[in-house]
């Protein structure tokens, strides 16, 4: 019993600091959230990517703890990493998706709810934006057909934000 001792101490110590940071990057979200006025879903979706974040590294660090050898698992992520980066700069991947969405929530000026105009030249879109998803940005147009639009896509494409008060306040002065 004495021989695990050390790494049972190490593991309460690293669980501790794990519920520490999960309870921080809480707060942090959704003090960001307040000040720049996101709705709960997209709070919602970035504390999952960030809580999947700290499960990876509590992890790591836990395999370490219990003897796995540090070139093996330095081998293992630098072969995932390698992989992830790759998939990073492909513009189809899931991942390229989720960090446009990352994108789109702390930094897009639309969010759900806007009336908004996606300029492209095939399937040009106008509609109001119903849901931003881990993948996709859902918009519900005129006739009411959804339509579900990549994130990455989203972000790369020129759009126009309709302004509801601008546009009743237009309708006023006719």
């Amino acid at each position: 019993m004495e021989l695990y001792t050390l790494h049972i101490i190490e593991t309460i110590v690293l669980l501790v600091a794990y519920f520490i940071l999960k309870y921080i990057t809480k707060k942090a979200t959704n003090k960001a959230a307040l000040k720049f006025s996101k709705s709960k879903t997209r709070v919602k979706i970035i504390k999952k990517i960030i809580q999947l974040m700290l499960i990876t590294i509590t992890l790591t660090f836990l395999l370490l703890i219990w003897g796995v050898e540090q070139s093996e698992l330095m081998f293992f992520i630098t072969s995932l990493l390698t992989v992830l980066g790759i998939a990073f700069f492909a513009q189809w991947s899931i991942i390229s998706n989720i960090t446009a969405t990352l994108i789109i929530f702390f930094n897009h000026p639309a969010k759900i709810g806007d009336e908004i105009e996606i300029f492209d030249v095939d399937h040009p879109v106008l509609g109001r934006i119903s849901d931003v998803g881990i993948f996709f940005v859902t918009v519900r147009n005129k006739e009411g057909a959804l339509i579900t639009i990549p994130s990455n896509l989203f972000i790369q494409k020129m759009i126009i934000k309709r302004d509801n008060q601008a546009s009743s306040i237009t309708s006023k002065l006719l």
